[in-house]
């Protein structure tokens, strides 16, 4: 089998880490790994496949000789080096926000639009994690029937915000336990025992810029360019995990029976669903691992064509690396 020399543009975060680790986990044909950070890591040494390796500046002329690589950096950071990662002939699995809605950079759920990825010209851009949540919840369903309409709330981990989010939860726990003050560094507000109702600023109508995510991502990936979403994204005291409240109305009715059916032999999910069982998706249980679960499935009340249900995964896992290096498993199958 042929390996390919892999990078990782912003190896020391936490999705960084994360890819490093489904790498090996699976079993990716990798001939050289090579980890690139700023300054501030450059130099220092990381453990990887019981070897050392050196992490590398990000800089120009870096990417040279590699064949695929992998973005775990903020979205200021890929539009820095997208070129120069271009340029080298290397093709850009690029994690952040920044080329997600270029209409010649493809988005990928590799589960939903496998096909969408031979139309790239050196970058293909990893959806934001809540929607490639939400999203590989429902394919099964939106196969069924075209998706009109779609009302989401998401209740986002504090790990969602980088691996600052969780040291503040257990700090202001710990700190509350003892009486002493909290100082919120991460998040606006205290988010211990409490949660914050919003994420990302201001973009139109009231909403963030986190929430309209799903409706413009989602549009490109499921091609339903008239697709409508209201969405709500708090933050909560969660460490990892994000979970999703989704009502979906569809072109015709569709079934709860008929949903679980679909969904129970969907890829990349998991149905959970017993309420008489007590059987739902959790965030411990959906934490570290690639499934997205589902369940609480229901028909809406309010709506005849209407749906309703409750779905979790791990935002850092499937919501950003694993989905990522997915997407470099489709590259290197079309090249088989």
């Amino acid at each position: 089998m042929k390996q390919y020399k892999v990078g990782i543009l912003g190896a020391t975060g936490a999705v960084g880490r994360e890819m490093m680790k489904v790498l090996l986990e699976r079993d990716f044909p990798i001939s050289e790994l090579h980890l690139y950070a700023s300054e501030r890591s450059a130099g220092k040494v990381v453990a990887w496949n019981s070897g050392p390796i050196q992490i590398e500046l990000a800089e120009e002329g870096a990417f040279e000789g590699l064949d695929i690589v992998l973005g775990a950096a903020s979205s200021e950071v890929a539009k820095q080096f997208a070129p120069d990662i271009v340029k080298a002939g290397a093709v850009f699995v690029d994690n952040s926000s920044a080329f997600r809605l270029h209409d010649d950079v493809p988005l990928v759920v590799p589960e939903i639009n496998p096909e969408d990825v031979k139309g790239h010209k050196g970058i293909i851009a990893n959806p934001n994690c809540s929607t490639i949540i939400a999203l590989t919840a429902i394919n099964a369903l939106r196969q069924i029937s075209p998706i009109e309409t779609m009302i989401a709330s998401t209740y986002q981990a504090v790990s969602g915000a980088g691996a600052g989010g969780p040291i503040e939860l257990n700090a202001e726990v710990a700190a509350l336990y003892k009486g002493e003050p909290v100082e919120p560094k991460v998040f606006p507000y205290q988010i211990a025992f409490n949660l914050i109702p919003q994420i990302g600023g201001e973009q139109e109508a009231g909403y963030t810029s986190e929430e309209m995510k799903l409706q413009y991502e989602g549009r490109k990936i499921l091609h339903l360019p008239n697709m409508k979403v209201s969405c709500t994204c708090v933050r909560v005291p969660v460490s990892r995990s994000h979970s999703i409240s989704l009502q979906m109305r569809f072109q015709r009715k569709i079934s709860a029976r008929e949903a679980r059916l679909a969904l129970q032999y969907a890829p990349g999910v998991k149905l959970v669903d017993d309420l008489a069982k007590k059987l739902y998706p959790m965030p411990l249980d959906t934490s570290d691992q690639d499934l997205v679960f589902v369940g609480r499935i229901r028909e809406d009340l309010t709506d005849e064509r209407g749906l309703c249900l409750w779905c979790c995964g791990d935002q850092i896992r499937k919501g950003a690396a694993t989905n990522a290096i997915q997407i470099a498993e489709l590259l290197i199958s079309r090249e088989a």
